[in-house]
């Protein structure tokens, strides 16, 4: 099994250029005293797709050949990939086939739609799309693009962590530990592989809800379990188990894994739309919950943490504003 290494990300760093947004690194006192640490919110929620995954998606996307961009591109999503893949395509000039699942929320099938995707439903699991999704890259040819188990994707997320290591820098701070939200796993295994090359090797803590702990079941199994589908407000974080290139990668790197309540992250919304008045989606405000919760089990003055998307629906929205 070949994994990527630090120095994909610096070539990942470099061949995605001007294609994704430097994000900012918000700086918000008010959650810091909630946390009781110095928090560093790399605001992905504001990358291009309003999430992280045009770094992973464009990146494999600008990796393949021009002959086989041609043949147009297909993935499988709970709904920010499918956008970032639907984006890369429709910058390349090619067609785009994502599979979703049947309950995706509506503004992400939209979104998809909206950049030119063709979306095909299949089931609700990560296994079900990824079936469906290899029968339509078996009949047309196209590029198959993983979400999440792909050493190209995984090198492109992990530009996200490296640019949050380098702009807390500027700011004179060096980090002690990164909060990465968990999914199927591919930027929590771009975060462990961007803190090897990095002299502060801060500690990274894996943070997922407590209805879709695939990552923490298989993190303290020392091997790759599968969970039954979760019911969770994070819909982006509900892969029943973790890529195997991811679990390899972060088997070397992570701390600790830790879960968040659906009630947590829902605080975790609202404290970054009142306070930090920015919005998130519950999956892209989970590491936030768990910071705010005071959940990493060592001393951290410093923390960074991974605001990963903010694809959020009204309905959605509305459910964590209540509470």
């Amino acid at each position: 099994m070949d994994l990527p290494t630090f120095e994909d990300v610096v070539v990942a760093k470099e061949r995605l250029g001007k294609s994704v947004e430097r994000t900012p690194v918000l700086r918000v006192p008010a959650l810091d005293a909630r946390a009781g640490a110095q928090l560093y919110l790399k605001a992905e929620c504001l990358q291009r797709i309003g999430a992280f995954k045009a770094r992973g998606a464009m990146n494999a996307v600008l990796s393949l050949s021009e002959a086989s961009r041609r043949r147009g591109l297909v993935t499988f999503s709970s709904g920010n990939h499918g956008q970032a893949v639907a984006l890369a395509g429709r910058e390349a000039g090619v067609e785009v086939d994502v599979v979703m699942p049947e309950d995706a929320p509506s503004v992400k099938v939209d979104a998809v739609r909206a950049l030119g995707g063709r979306v095909t439903f299949a089931g609700k699991t990560t296994p079900d799309r990824e079936r469906v999704a290899r029968e339509i890259a078996a009949r047309s040819g196209g590029a198959l693009i993983p979400p999440f188990d792909d050493a190209a994707v995984i090198a492109g997320q992990a530009t996200a962590t490296l640019e949050l290591l380098e702009q807390a820098e500027e700011r004179g701070a060096t980090l002690d530990a990164v909060l990465v939200p968990v999914g199927g796993g591919g930027l929590l295994a771009g975060a462990c592989l961007a803190v090897t090359g990095h002299p502060s090797r801060p500690r990274v803590v894996a943070v997922e809800p407590e209805a879709a702990d695939a990552f923490r079941r298989s993190f303290e199994a020392k091997e790759r379990v599968t969970v039954a589908p979760g019911t969770t407000i994070a819909d982006g974080l509900k892969p029943v188990r973790v890529g195997e290139l991811n679990f390899a990668i972060a088997m070397e790197h992570v701390a600790v894994a830790v879960t968040v309540s659906d009630g947590a992250i829902s605080a975790a919304v609202r404290a970054l739309l009142f306070e930090g008045k920015v919005l998130a989606e519950p999956s892209g405000a989970c590491a936030l919950a768990a910071a705010l919760e005071r959940l990493v089990p060592f001393a951290a003055r410093r923390i960074g943490v991974i605001v990963s998307g903010g694809n959020v629906s009204p309905a959605v929205l509305r459910a964590a504003l209540e509470g």
